[in-house]
């Protein structure tokens, strides 16, 4: 049986898979003598063990827990029941991936009604020992038996204001008391339990509660947003309490060794004096700037600023740390790499690499590919903001962002119009985990308590969400459904803008201008595409798309879809002729007046790419999407058309299809009306010739759609480049074109050793391929999809993600058929999966030669590409 017990100063402990990342790290830290508060972790795999047997606590664990209680005394010199020296510990989690208060966290457990008058009694100081009686019941209650924390704050505030207390430390040792016996009262009333006596019982209660935490429904959502995987279980770490609460010569706090807003290289946190951890992370008190510790206790910030130095240097990268002061002596809590925003990150990374202190590989895995797209966000209009009427001077910029949305009050609201489509804005005095549904959905948080360092504050630049804290100048009744301020009063629904660079909040909707890229970004995507072995195009077809990926750097277009060119009106009208059409003259002339356009689209194209290569996909959809739908929409095309109602109705009860999807569209289309992709391949042609003659070099790469077979792709590929071959002729020019296939079906990837040998480049569609192989229309599988999700019957949405056991076989299997012919065969991929960082990996993996996606997600697959060659 493997071991499910390891002390902090275990020589074989390591890894945060077995122990956590706050066991891992707290492992390394004793190891490292910093001064770190004795204790051990129980191991994931004891976690997961529990959650699948569903029961209790094996006797293994209990046996090994005996012991590790047994050794931590020992080491300690300590107690449960020691009248000199009682022994109190905190409970705490730790996955291997950071959750910050996604989890449970149990403080001052131990303590008991006789114990508590023995800490009064060693301390000589009732007050604080009474104080870290209720903190424990408050937790317990909460995190083991599920009473919700605001039963207990109810009755702490009341006798607060019954006693004209401004502060919690203003509370007397009697009157702690006397909060301490209502408190056990709550445990009678809400679980017809009392709280228990016995250490022992309750660690044995804390630790089967944490275990249960990492499948609360805020964790799972949580891990949802980041792919975080379930299945990892979490870490239970007990620790020798220290005691931030002691007096005002104690104190907790929280510091980032950088911003983890700006990246600018300075320490950021913040500390309470005479206050426990979860004061400064709950945000119920405002705390101080880090900073002020140097004029209170210059000592103990001097020894923090050398940690800090040397845990950054070890780790190589951004720290965030808590630390207590207990009667003047420091202590580090735990250290992990901090959660930062996108544009911190790439500066992090970018300093570090300057500093030497790591390599470009290194800054590279630092950054999360999918927040790169907060950079390229519009922030606010400088002088749109100049006449805004601000509701607030004083908040805090907790996480950078410029949002607009309607105030809501309650997380319960927040969701239900999120998932309506309604942008939101959640107003709280405070956030909890609790609020973690409401938190994801909202464009913006703001809280009127908690600092840089609250819980809203560190979640919401985890998740890139705009955030501003401690507005203190207002007042919020959730109640009513109000927030007063200095002007007036927001209500429900309210619109108002939120400032999350600056910490204002201003009076509706503000306009918003592109954001500038810094030059540390610029330098550090030049590393990525540096290594990176892909190339990354973008899926663009207007002038403002394409210079847009241009200015990303994408290496040329990967997906011209040329349909989108047909819906403007007059181009519209040209098709429906063409549908309409009676006979082969007819049709030729109908798309005779699209050729203009389609010609003048293309040299567009063409002269903004230069010599970058451009994948034209020729016309793809049914041809039943170009005519009307209303009645009303009827009528007019039949007037525009000069055709009666009758004709044009039956046209569309003819075109219909049962199922558009797998009907007549794509090359299907083309081999029904050749004269469609042989004026597409004219129009393109001929550009190219005129292009030419301007001295202006072309790289194009024309795309036949949803091929099935090698013989339909011969057909229409001949016709192609007969029709080329003779605008070619007639010109007296020779231009640069090849002709490749759109891999989208399930039996083009097992017969691609077919294709390949006649197409000069494959280019998989991944979103019809996961359609034609699952069997889930896109379009409908929504309806469903989340509960197939929640319900682990799939891992991930195959459309956001792709499904490599299944669609990525198919997909590995294609490529290797295609380059058993030719070692160098260009395959590339131009579903938007192209631009999903998961999915790049395993492209990487099995050879790609370039991936393309919509242009602001270039940077984002950029850099995720680079990261598979690190990997």
């Amino acid at each position: 049986m493997s071991k499910l017990i390891y002390a902090f100063n275990d020589e074989n402990s390591s890894g945060k898979d077995l122990l956590g990342g706050k066991g891992a790290n707290l492992a390394e830290m004793t190891r490292l003598g910093l001064p770190v508060p004795d204790g051990f972790t129980i191991t994931t795999e004891a976690c997961n063990a529990y959650l699948a047997s569903g029961e209790s606590l094996t006797s293994d664990l209990l046996e090994e827990l005996s012991d590790a209680i047994l050794s931590l005394e020992t080491r300690t010199g300590k107690t449960f029941s020691d009248e000199d020296n009682l022994l109190l510990v905190s409970v705490r989690s730790g996955a291997k991936f950071s959750m910050p208060g996604m989890m449970d966290t149990i403080l001052n457990l131990g303590l008991n009604d006789e114990n508590v008058e023995k800490l009064a009694t060693k301390t000589s100081d009732a007050r604080f020992a009474y104080d870290c009686y209720r903190r424990l019941l408050q937790m317990f209650g909460e995190v083991v038996y599920g009473i919700h924390m605001s039963v207990f704050d109810t009755i702490f505030e009341s006798y607060k204001e019954e006693n004209k207390y401004e502060l919690d430390t203003d509370i007397p040792a009697d009157g702690l008391k006397e909060i301490v016996e209502k408190y056990k009262e709550v445990y009678l009333e809400e679980t017809n339990k009392t709280f228990p006596q016995s250490p022992i019982d309750q660690l044995t209660e804390a630790v089967e509660a944490v275990f249960k935490s990492w499948n609360n429904e805020r964790a799972r959502i949580y891990r949802d947003l980041h792919d975080i995987p379930h299945d990892l279980g979490t870490a239970v770490n007990i620790q020798e309490m220290v005691f931030g609460n002691s007096g005002d010569n104690s104190g907790t706090g929280v510091l980032f060794t950088r911003n983890p807003s700006t990246g600018e290289h300075k320490l950021y946190g913040e500390y309470l004096l005479n206050a426990q951890g979860e004061d400064v992370v709950a945000g119920i008190r405002t705390p101080q700037e880090i900073e002020v510790l140097n004029t209170q206790m210059p000592e103990v910030y001097e020894e923090l600023v050398g940690i800090t130095k040397n845990l950054e240097t070890h780790y190589k990268d951004m720290q965030d740390i808590e630390f207590t002061i207990e009667n003047g002596k420091l202590f580090i809590l735990q250290t992990r790499n901090g959660k930062r925003t996108a544009s911190a990150a790439v500066k992090i990374a970018y300093d570090m690499v300057q500093e030497s202190v790591i390599s470009k590989e290194d800054a590279i895995m630092m950054v999360d590919p999918k927040s790169i797209d907060q950079l390229l966000h519009p922030q606010f209009d400088d002088k749109a903001l100049e006449t805004a009427e601000r509701i607030s001077e004083y908040g805090l910029p907790a996480s950078p962002g410029a949002s607009t949305g309607m105030v809501v009050f309650s997380t319960e609201r927040a969701k239900a119009l999120g998932e309506a489509g309604e942008k939101v804005i959640l107003m709280r005095p405070e956030t909890s985990p609790e609020d973690i549904e409401g938190m994801v959905v909202a464009e913006a948080i703001v809280t009127t308590h908690g600092g840089m360092t609250s819980h809203a504050a560190v979640v919401a630049r985890g998740m890139g969400t705009c955030c501003v804290t401690a507005v203190s100048d207002l007042k919020i009744d959730g109640e009513n459904g109000v927030a007063t301020y200095a002007n007036g009063v927001l209500k429900e629904g309210d619109i108002i803008s939120v400032n999350g660079s600056t910490g204002q909040l201003y009076l509706g909707e503000i306009t918003k201008k592109d954001q500038e890229q810094s030059t540390e970004f610029a330098e550090f995507m030049t590393w990525a595409k540096e290594i990176s072995r892909m190339d990354v195009r973008m899926n663009a077809e207007t002038s403002k798309d394409i210079n847009a990926g241009f200015e990303f750097n994408a290496s040329g277009i990967g997906l011209v879809r040329t349909e989108h060119m047909f819906f403007q009106e007059e181009r519209l009208i040209g098709m429906r002729r063409f549908i309409l059409a009676q006979n082969h003259a007819e049709r030729v002339a109908a798309l005779d007046t699209i050729l203009e356009y389609q010609q003048s689209d293309f040299e567009e194209i063409f002269r903004l790419s230069g010599e970058r290569p451009v994948i034209v996909r020729l016309l793809d959809p049914p041809l039943h999407e170009f005519l009307p739908n209303t009645e009303n929409e009827i009528n007019n095309v039949a007037n525009q058309l000069g055709v009666t109602t009758e004709l044009l109705k039956s046209y569309i009860t003819n075109l219909n299809e049962l199922n558009p999807m797998l009907g007549h569209r794509g090359c299907r289309l083309a081999i029904t009306y050749p004269e469609l992709y042989e004026m597409q391949t004219e129009a393109m042609l001929k550009s190219l010739i005129k292009l030419k003659e301007e001295g202006i070099e072309t790289n194009l790469e024309i795309m036949i759609p949803l091929i099935v077979t090698a013989e339909e792709y011969k057909t229409l590929s001949d016709k192609i480049k007969a029709r080329a071959e003779s605008i070619e002729a007639e010109a007296g020019v020779t231009v640069n074109y090849t002709v490749g296939v759109m891999i989208e079906t399930p039996r083009a990837c097992l017969t691609a050793e077919e294709i390949a040998p006649l197409a000069d480049f494959i280019s998989f569609g991944t979103n019809d391929l996961t359609q034609l192989t699952f069997g889930f229309s896109r379009d409908d599988a929504g309806k469903f999809i989340g509960e197939y999700v929640d319900g682990a019957l799939i891992e991930t949405d195959p459309f956001q993600s792709l499904d490599i056991n299944g669609v990525g076989q198919l997909v590995k299997m294609a490529v290797e058929k295609a380059r058993a012919h030719n070692p160098n065969y260009k395959v590339g991929v131009c579903g938007e999966l192209g631009g999903d960082p998961r999915s790049i990996q395993f492209f990487n993996d099995i050879g790609m030669s370039y991936v393309s996606c919509s242009p602001y997600r270039v940077p984002g697959a950029m850099l995720a590409a680079a990261q598979s060659v690190v990997k």
